[in-house]
């Protein structure tokens, strides 16, 4: 598969940043940054450098991370969707639930919760069916 040249920027530098060579480096810049501070008599310019630096830096990284948080998100939901397509008892409509409305993520949340509830239900009546069968007492349920 091509991969475009941000695509691949965007792994790289998402890779790095979550580094630990990479925050030592970032706290080695401020710390080098805050002791030059006497030497440029803490100037405007001197406190303009972080502030345009960090700011330049953060607003492009929120883009390369965005962007490959949501790559991340689209492979993952694929692999959930192969998993619920493969799984014999799933229920294929929840194959691109990702794409409806919050109202209708609250409705499916809840259907989900009621068929929970209901196969623990009838796990429940199996287990005690079982153990009547087999003459064993009940155990104290809370």
């Amino acid at each position: 598969m091509s991969r475009g040249l941000f695509d691949r920027f965007a792994t790289v530098v998402s890779r790095g940043s979550g580094k630990t060579a990479t925050f030592v480096v970032a706290v080695g810049l401020i710390v080098v940054w805050a002791i030059s501070g006497p030497f440029f008599d803490f100037s405007e310019t001197w406190q303009l450098v972080v502030n345009t630096a960090t700011t330049i830096i953060t607003f492009l990284m929120v883009f390369v991370l965005q962007h490959t948080q949501n790559r991340d998100g689209q492979a993952l939901q694929a692999k959930l969707d192969d998993l619920i397509f493969a799984a014999k008892r799933a229920d294929n409509r929840l194959i691109g639930a990702e794409q409806l409305s919050e109202s209708e993520l609250r409705e499916l949340r809840a259907m989900m919760a009621k068929r929970v509830q209901r196969d623990k239900d009838a796990l429940e009546e199996i287990d005690d069916t079982i153990e009547a069968v087999q003459g064993k007492p009940e155990p104290e349920r809370a």
